[in-house]
């Protein structure tokens, strides 16, 4: 794409995350709504290309959008256990906000940040600690409804929501990402639930790049590394976007260190 992308939230995890591993592949607009440090931006990126607004302000997110090609949302509130005015200021009007500023500008596709938070309560006692284990063939392959397991999850599903809308109303292309949980170096630690939903710090830029690259109209895809242990399917990811993971929390024990010949 030779257009611009516009990251929101560019100085968070994930953002930093893309930035490191594709940064140098795209013409970056990075927004954030605290200023970013000189080591927080990829090669080719100076001070004019990034924006410091919130996402709920419209006028700076459609300013932000001019002659920008694609989104990359990410920012809002991370917490789990964000508290309900947080999560719809930040969360849901953000993201309407970035929507519908998208459309104003002509951008093309917009990647929102879903989470696996917005489908934790398929997690149920009956299906653990089992369907985070190889041997289980329980799969969320993105077609389900969303499950919510706390008002954080709540704002995610209504992020896909409201990218469906503007897809089917605006004819904006959207492509919801359900990240697991991402770590860089080695998958966490110690915890089962965290290693079958791992996703490695380049298979996220990977998966992002793809996003950037891809043509589709609305699809909502997990954004996992290719765990041999996983309950999310990520067949849509690859099949859509041409998604090809090169990461495997199978290759590392549970205490995160790389097995023999990983």
């Amino acid at each position: 794409m030779d257009d611009p992308v516009l990251l929101t939230g560019a100085g968070g995890r994930v953002g930093q995350a893309i930035l490191h591993g594709i940064g140098e592949a795209h013409e970056w607009r990075l927004l954030d709504r605290e200023p970013l440090s000189s080591d927080r931006l990829p090669p080719g990126v100076a001070d004019d290309d990034v924006v410091v607004a919130d996402v709920t302000d419209a006028d700076a997110m459609v300013d932000a959008m001019d002659g920008v090609g694609a989104v990359i949302h990410l920012a809002g509130d991370p917490r789990p256990e964000a508290p309900w005015n947080s999560v719809l200021e930040n969360n849901i009007d953000g993201t309407q906000t970035v929507f519908a500023a998208a459309v104003e500008a002509g951008v093309e596709k917009v990647a929102f940040a879903s989470s696996n938070h917005a489908v934790s309560a398929y997690e149920t006692d009956e299906r653990t600690p089992e369907m985070y284990r190889s041997d289980d063939d329980f799969r969320l392959d993105g077609s389900e409804l969303p499950r919510p397991g706390n008002l954080y999850g709540v704002s995610k599903a209504a992020g896909e929501t409201l990218g469906r809308y503007y897809h089917d109303a605006e004819g904006l292309s959207v492509v919801c990402v359900r990240i697991g949980n991402l770590t860089g170096g080695h998958p966490p630690r110690n915890y089962e639930r965290g290693q079958a939903m791992w996703l490695s710090h380049r298979d996220c830029a990977h998966l992002f790049d793809r996003c950037i690259r891809a043509e589709y109209d609305y699809e909502i895809v997990y954004g996992i590394s290719d765990n041999e242990r996983k309950y999310y399917s990520i067949e849509r990811a690859k099949e859509v976007l041409g998604y090809d993971p090169k990461d495997d929390s199978a290759e590392y024990t549970l205490d995160g260190e790389p097995k023999d010949g990983a």
